[in-house]
């Protein structure tokens, strides 16, 4: 890209901006023909111009000034004090303003103006755009006084026939608007036909037959009106000839053609070859081409028109700038009175051929062709308006304006093709006194055409140049501690100007108290001791002032450094850190940070940690001080740990110090509370029918070795309480009466109590069964832990009375079958007397059948005391391991029942005396003292073998093996046995416990089927043994 080619994008780039803080437009409409000294417009007023200055709050003086070119005629004049427009003497005449277009057409004719407004401070460029309406002030004229139309004698009525129009200057309504027919003596007619382009064209209709021999000439006056008012109209002498007849008219291939032609253009250029053809033949078809009467003069003087081929063609050079677009009305007549008639349109298009116009209007008068200007004229002081424009049309017209070098002046747009000529920077009269440079206007067409306008401007000196620093930034480095009166530099600064405006002072700024400068000399010295601790960097201003009218000065910043000497131990932010860290946090974990602070800087400040005396238990980052675990917390072990840290610096020689470190350990909730009263899963409490309400009828207490909430113990009965009879402290754990007991809460009652923490995150419990029994005595203790046996074999989550009826029913079921045993001997002995009586040979053997039933139906006491001798002896088991279950079934017939085959693994054991941890679900562990049995292990196998489900909706089946007890409770619970009880009928105790086999295994021969629970299952597993009853 050369310079020619930048200049040019720079300038496109202006041209595009446009301001609009001192570029303003306003538009007037005025009617042509106005007399003098009439008012158009108050610019102050329409722009809302305030005369008040808003920095001072005073009255400014403005001046209107009106640019216009030397040697023009202004059509207004501005008032210079008020800003107010008027007409001068010249003619305003729209006709003559807008010479040139199109008669048929609306068009807006307008003139512009530019007003300036001073001084510089107020300066804007108002651009008044002032539109001219049209007066009446042009009667409609025909292009000819008389029209000779010829008609042939045969032409049928209604026939029409086009009549010259006429023409007015004015536009619009103005124009012509109506033609009327005077004297068409009943035989003509007229009617308008208007054009799409808005000409209306009068044309006569025949209205009777026509007989040259009787009549062959026809005179008649034709009007023409426009619409203006006043109304002005015109007459013409219509003269119609009827000619013999000649059968066919020409008639043209195209009635409306419109052709483009260059405006350079030679001549002798066909424009475009009209063709006509005529049915008729001879003379009659003989067609000769003229142009119609409505074709301008000047149009006739650019083109010609061959009468006998038709073509048109270029008879003078053309200017699309003069006339773009000409229409021609070509007439093709056979001799006839009825030519063919059509409009050729013919279009000058543009071609490069204007260059670029310049009008360059000084705002600041010039002397001799040179403006003045003062170096201390602020920026944008605006010089001249510069109007560009070129008579070219589309990319040939767009014209792009800019300064031919490098200077400091620019052009600003301000509207599209004007700019204003001002200065881009300060002046500087020491550096160039005089300016002399081109504005170039160049057009976008190929080639390029330009124009240029030679601009002078001088400058006048002034005390412009404040003293210059030789270094704007002036940084110095000093050591701390250092003696006072200390030399550090000297500052110096230079004046282009001359004489005292380039005698210069030094004055120190604000915050420079510890320096002294000589106003002179400029030589900075120190004027105290500096402590880089304290403040480590200095930063002041010194003015250097010349002497000039008004004084100038300039300013540098001075920046001092301090450099460190080691002067400062490190220093801990605190003499003893105390961190808390959490029990079983992991081996080598962040557990704090020591943080210890240098005053001073580089190697100086680098600081070194060390520990003094840990015993390896800690490792210390030297550089980060990050403490770090070399042990796993244990705080039941040790609660907190203490030792030294030692920091050391990096100085010459260096400093140290030291602070003490507490590592504090805080407790985790790692601990399940341990159950302490009651001591085991099998003791109970007795609740005599006469306790009240209220009355402590149990304790649980347990303990936590955790800390803290952690510690914190809460007791709630989660099972076993379904009738609300008994009621929990959540603090104590004192188990209470809710309501006096009735008889039908008589029987055994299993509490399951949860003891939990109120740990965080997680708090952990534990669960304990409360055994207790309803009545007035408990008189038989094994019948009791016998119950409490069975109970073990219920899920915790249900409660023992869920299941009570079986075993209440089964004292029940045991009279039924003595009661049916004893028919049945009644049957036999009657039976028995019968065959007695038949054979008295075998009467002793009858008898001795009858003994032996009446010795079954009441058992020998005798017998019942050795059996219970005999289960004394028996010697309680230390632990019992359950046997494996195997259920076996069959698929059934019926398809809804699906096959269960598989065999269940309990290898649980029951512990009488020691109690276990166990894990139920989700859980958490359940911890007792060591001597209690472990419940889990009735619920949750740990056999190595897949587990077994059935599925929820499957009905039990009744099994020969289970015996249900028969009891007077009804919330007594007790577990099903897989064999027989065998029980006195004659006890006299009924609460006595049926002793059951300790064969804990069974298999089933046909389809198994479960009750749906919950969705859970479980199998009852008892063992027969006898243990003594705890009762606490």
């Amino acid at each position: 890209m050369d310079l020619r080619d930048f200049y040019l994008l720079t300038a496109l780039i202006a041209c595009l901006r446009l301001d609009s803080a001192i570029a303003q437009e306003l538009i007037y409409t005025i009617r042509e023909e106005l007399p003098e000294n009439v008012p158009i417009g108050n610019i102050p007023k329409d722009l809302n111009i305030s005369h008040i200055n808003a920095a001072t709050g005073t009255s400014a003086s403005l001046v209107y000034r009106l640019v216009s070119k030397a040697g023009d005629a202004p059509l207004v004049k501005v008032s210079s004090n008020t800003g107010e427009i008027f007409t001068t003497s010249n003619r305003i005449d729209r006709e003559k303003l807008c010479a040139g277009a199109s008669y048929a057409e609306e068009n807006e004719c307008f003139f512009e103006l530019e007003v300036v407004i001073l001084p510089n401070d107020f300066f804007r460029l108002i651009k008044i755009k002032i539109i001219v309406k049209d007066t009446n002030d042009n009667a409609p004229m025909f292009p000819s006084p008389v029209i000779n139309i010829s008609i042939p004698e045969n032409t049928l009525i209604n026939s029409r026939f086009p009549i010259p129009s006429a023409t007015d200057p004015d536009t619009g309504f103005n124009g012509v608007q109506h033609y009327e027919l005077l004297n068409g003596q009943s035989v003509f007619g007229l009617d308008i036909v208007e054009t799409p382009e808005g000409e209306k064209w009068p044309q006569l209709i025949v209205q009777q037959n026509l007989d040259r021999e009787q009549k062959d000439t026809y005179v008649m006056k034709i009007k023409v009106e426009d619409g203006g008012t006043p109304q002005k109209s015109s007459t013409a002498i219509l003269q119609v000839t009827v000619s013999d007849v000649n059968d066919n008219r020409p008639v043209f291939k195209e009635s409306q053609v419109e052709v483009h032609i260059p405006e350079n253009a030679p001549v002798g250029t066909s424009v475009i070859q009209l063709h006509a053809t005529d049915a008729d033949i001879g003379s009659n078809a003989e067609i000769r081409y003229i142009f119609g009467a409505q074709v301008a003069p000047a149009t006739k003087r650019f083109f010609a028109l061959n009468n006998t081929t038709g073509l048109i063609t270029v008879q003078r050079s053309l200017d699309r700038e003069e006339t773009a677009i000409h229409k021609v009305t070509v007439l093709a007549s056979d001799g006839s009175s009825t030519p063919a008639r059509a409009t050729v349109t013919i279009n000058v298009t543009d071609v490069n051929d204007n260059p670029p116009n310049i009008d360059l209007r000084y705002i600041i008068s010039p002397i001799n062709g040179t403006v003045y200007l003062s170096e201390k004229d602020p920026v944008n002081t605006k010089i001249a308006l510069i109007t560009v424009s070129d008579k070219d049309t589309d990319v040939n017209g767009k014209v792009i304006c800019f300064i031919e070098r490098e200077v400091p002046f620019h052009l600003k747009a301000v509207y599209d093709n004007q700019y204003l000529l001002e200065t881009s920077s300060l002046l500087d009269y020491e550096g160039t006194k005089e300016f002399s440079f081109k504005i170039v206007a160049s057009d976008s067409g190929k080639p390029s055409l330009n124009q240029t306008a030679l601009v002078r401007v001088k400058l006048e000196d002034e005390n412009d140049n404040p003293p210059i620093f030789s270094q704007p930034v002036i940084e110095l480095s000093v050591s701390e501690n250092n003696r006072r009166g200390l030399y550090l530099t000297t500052i110096s600064a230079t004046d282009e100007d001359s004489g005292k405006n380039a005698d210069i002072v030094y004055q120190l700024g604000p915050n420079a108290s510890f320096f002294d400068l000589d106003r002179k000399t400029g030589v900075l010295t120190a004027s105290r001791v500096f402590d880089r601790e304290e403040q480590e960097r200095f930063i002041f201003t010194v003015t250097a002032r010349d002497n000039g009218t008004p004084p100038l000065q300039s300013q540098a910043a001075v920046i001092v450094t301090v450099l460190d000497e080691n002067d400062n131990s490190p220093k801990f932010t605190h003499n003893h850190f105390q961190f808390f860290v959490s029990e079983n946090l992991p081996k080598y974990s962040t557990v704090g940070v020591i943080t210890v602070t240098d005053a001073d800087a580089g190697e100086n400040k680098a600081v070194t940690l060390s520990i003094l005396n840990d015993n390896e238990n800690f490792v210390l980052d030297p550089y980060s001080g990050v403490i770090k675990s070399n042990v796993s917390f244990d705080r039941e072990q040790q609660s907190s740990y203490t030792f030294d840290v030692k920091a050391v610096d990096g100085g010459q020689p260096p400093r140290s110090s030291t602070a003490k470190v507490t590592i504090n350990v805080m407790d985790v909730n790692d601990n399940s509370p341990v159950v302490i009263y009651p001591p085991s899963n099998t003791s109970f409490k007795l609740v005599p029918l006469s306790a009240i309400p209220g009355s402590v009828v149990a304790e649980v207490f347990a303990v936590d070795i955790d800390t803290g909430m952690n510690a914190e113990l809460k007791y709630t009965i989660v099972s076993g309480n379904n009738k609300g009879l008994f009621r929990i402290d959540p603090v104590t754990g004192n188990i209470t009466l809710e309501e006096k007991p009735t008889p039908n809460d008589v029987g055994l009652h299993r509490l399951v109590v949860n003891i939990s923490d109120l740990g965080y995150p997680k708090s952990l419990h534990t669960l304990v069964l409360v055994f207790l029994y309803v009545n007035d005595t408990a008189g038989n203790a094994s019948y009791i832990y016998d119950l409490i046996r069975r109970t073990m074999e219920t899920p915790l989550d249900r409660n023992i009375g869920d299941s009570s009826q079986p075993y209440q029913n089964e004292d029940y079921l045991t009279i039924m079958i003595a009661i049916v045993a004893g028919a049945m001997v009644v049957i036999v002995v009657i039976f028995v007397t019968v065959l007695v009586r038949c054979r008295h040979a075998s009467r002793f053997k009858a008898a001795q059948r009858s003994k032996q039933g009446a010795e079954w139906m009441s058992p020998n006491q005798e017998n019942k005391q050795n059996k219970k001798k005999k289960r004394k002896k028996r010697k309680s088991p230390k632990s019992s391991l359950l046997n494996f279950v195997t259920i076996e079934e069959s698929k059934p017939d019926d398809a809804v029942h699906e096959p269960i085959n598989g065999t269940i693994s309990l290898p649980a054991e029951l512990e009488e005396q020691s109690i276990g941890r166990f894990d139920w679900g989700t859980a958490p562990p359940t911890t007792f003292k060591p001597n209690s049995p472990d419940l889990a292990k009735h619920y949750k196998s740990a056999s190595p073998q897949s587990a077994f489900h059935l599925k929820p909706d499957t009905p039990v089946s009744v099994k020969k093996h289970h015996v249900i007890q028969e009891l007077p409770l009804d919330n007594t619970f007790v577990g099903g046995c897989d064999t027989l009880s065998k029980r006195s009928s004659t006890s006299s105790d009924h609460f006595s416990a049926s002793e059951c086999s300790s064969q804990g295994g069974f298999k089933t021969k046909g389809p198994l089927h479960t009750r749906q629970v919950n969705e859970h299952f479980y199998w009852s597993i008892s063992t027969a043994y006898k243990c003594p009853i705890n009762q606490y």
